[in-house]
């Protein structure tokens, strides 16, 4: 039996981001700028740098067996293909390549134009990325545009080479620098785990990317928070649980002194700054702050 795993990591704006949430889960892939074959520590794993737009096309050709990329481009694949891919959703990892958040695909248009909405746009030019996605969103609200491919620098088409976008963004601030504003938003997309429905018949690689999954789903539940720990008097400690919001319930333990009991729990790592002096005035004592690399619930 093949027990290797060829898998797909996005090169480009979002090689980075995967690359550091793969560290967090525990693997740790070591690209070149010279190669597209990353070396990764996990001998079962063989690594591949490929545009996201492509991954999903190459995933259901079973090229790889699986890999990561957006919901964007999963669309886009299976706008061309019937409205469906042949592609299997393994997990959903919401990062993106400046921020743990989803982006959008939104329909721009420029600051002073007359159009208020996407009705407007009859019989506009439409330039993106995102043509086959874009060519169904119109469909559905039986609008009926030309959709022109565009090969990169979209902000600045309009309105001499384009009447409108459709772009993708975290912030916006790239469109509004371009005096741009937004009229809809087209869809919604984050990072997903993909695999080829043929690799997952194969015991061995299902059960080896059901463990990936797990790891990197576990990683990304841990961004932004961390544990806190901290020893309390029993008489205090109603004090003290009333002040800490528990990913579930905290963990109390009893200490070898019995009047002190030791607290765990997970919070939010933007509330530490305003929880700490809460507790200290709570009476805790001994308080620990410690980061998370992974979170399985």
């Amino acid at each position: 039996m093949d027990n290797r795993l060829k898998l797909g990591i996005p090169k480009g704006s979002l090689q980075e981001a995967t690359i550091q949430l793969f560290a967090r889960a525990g693997f740790n892939i070591y690209a070149s700028t010279r190669s597209y074959f990353p070396a990764i520590d996990d001998p079962e794993i063989d690594c591949m740098l490929i545009r996201a737009q492509e991954m999903a096309r190459y995933v259901a050709d079973g090229v790889i067996d699986a890999g990561l990329t957006g919901q964007d481009w999963i669309a886009e694949h299976a706008a061309g293909n019937g409205g469906t891919s042949p592609v299997v959703a393994l997990a959903d990892l919401v990062y993106a390549k400046q921020s743990f958040g989803k982006v959008r695909w939104v329909l721009a248009v420029p600051e002073d134009s007359r159009y208020r909405e996407p009705r407007d746009l009859e019989g506009a030019t439409i330039a993106t990325e995102l043509v086959r996605a874009t060519q169904a969103y119109f469909a559905r609200l039986e609008v009926n545009v030309t959709v022109e491919f565009s090969w990169g620098a979209t902000e600045v088409k309009p309105p001499v080479l384009a009447d409108a976008i459709v772009e993708v963004t975290e912030t916006g601030s790239s469109l509004r620098a371009n005096r741009l504003r937004i009229i809809d938003t087209v869809l919604e997309s984050n990072t997903q785990l993909i695999a080829n429905a043929r690799a997952l018949r194969h015991s061995w690689k299902q059960t080896k990317l059901d463990n990936l999954a797990l790891l990197l789903k576990a990683a990304i539940e841990a961004q932004g928070r961390v544990g806190i720990m901290l020893n309390v008097r029993r008489i205090d400690l109603q004090r003290v649980l009333e002040l800490l919001p528990a990913l579930q319930r905290p963990t109390i333990s009893p200490l070898s002194d019995e009047e002190w009991v030791a607290v765990n729990t997970i919070i939010e790592e933007r509330t530490v700054r305003d929880l700490i002096p809460r507790l200290k005035c709570a009476r805790a004592q001994g308080i620990v702050e410690y980061p998370l690399n992974k979170i399985v619930l």
